[in-house]
């Protein structure tokens, strides 16, 4: 039985105003959102003209530059993928939203296929990526040992039934393959200075959250082997605008800004950034 005690009291300040609690995890120093609501319900908790992942609208400040930063991000990814020396070029994206990255990818030939559980997401995605992008249910057709790079970008923290998700995407992997995971870092400086306001902890869609030794020992308890880790310098602007709106009620630019700056500036020294990329080798 894993022993378990409240971390902190949490908000879902997006969709819901429900209260939850992050219960630290000691055995492996994740932090778990408790109560976890059923499959059946958790979709009702994405259902919010805000979830930006899932629509490619440009409507305010905010989204045209999140937009500009993912353009930016996407072609940096691209970069990571591209410096692996790999047999083949076969790319899996788990939670893939709007399809972004895997027509990037396809256009940089890689042989792509992606996993999207919103229908409208998917929908998007289908059209830039010739019908490469399909359902959940998809990741239990695939053949064993398919592909070379997995990739979740901010996906891991949404999974239920978490050890058998990442059973299933160690089989997928080709051995010697490279899992690509980004999550919030709840140790970064942001995080510390927002507390329950802090947007990385996005309950309930955030089921769980993350630091870098949690991350290593989940992953080797399934024979995983984290061997790089990278920090997500825009994160810590994106995470500290959010942030100050529900904490202020305001994004307040300036603030939002510097907080985002000094998070960052201590990350350079402690390696606590407000998202790591974790390089991960399937032994």
């Amino acid at each position: 039985m894993h022993i378990k005690k409240v971390f902190l009291k949490v908000k879902d300040h997006s969709v819901s105003g429900e209260d939850f609690e992050l219960v630290e995890n000691l055995e492996y120093g994740f932090l778990e959102t408790t109560p976890q609501p059923s499959t059946n319900k958790l979709p009702e908790y994405y259902k919010s003209e805000d979830y930006i992942s899932h629509t490619d609208s440009r409507r305010n400040l905010f989204e045209k530059v999140y937009h500009l930063v993912r353009h930016i991000s996407l072609k940096k990814k691209l970069r990571l993928i591209n410096s692996f020396s790999l047999g083949s070029k076969k790319l899996l994206d788990i939670g893939c939203g709007t399809g972004d990255f895997l027509h990037i990818a396809q256009n940089n030939n890689w042989i792509v296929s992606g996993i999207e559980p919103s229908e409208q997401a998917r929908e998007i995605a289908n059209t830039k990526t010739n019908n490469s992008v399909f359902n959940v249910e998809q990741l239990l057709e695939f053949k064993a040992s398919s592909f070379d790079v997995v990739t979740l970008w901010h996906v891991l923290e949404h999974l239920p039934n978490l050890g058998e998700h990442i059973s299933v995407i160690k089989k997928l992997l080709k051995t010697n393959g490279t899992l690509i995971i980004a999550v919030p870092n709840y140790k970064s400086y942001d995080a510390q200075y927002y507390k329950q306001f802090w947007a990385g902890f996005d309950v309930p869609r955030h089921l769980w959250h993350f630091n870098q030794k949690s991350i290593s020992s989940l992953l080797s308890s399934c024979f995983l082997k984290v061997e790089k880790v990278k920090p997500m310098w825009f994160d810590a602007f994106y995470v500290s605008m959010l942030s100050e709106k529900y904490k202020s009620g305001a994004m307040n630019p300036i603030r939002s800004f510097w907080v985002g700056l000094l998070s960052n500036m201590k990350a350079l020294k402690t390696k606590e950034a407000s998202s790591l990329i974790y390089i991960v080798k399937n032994g």
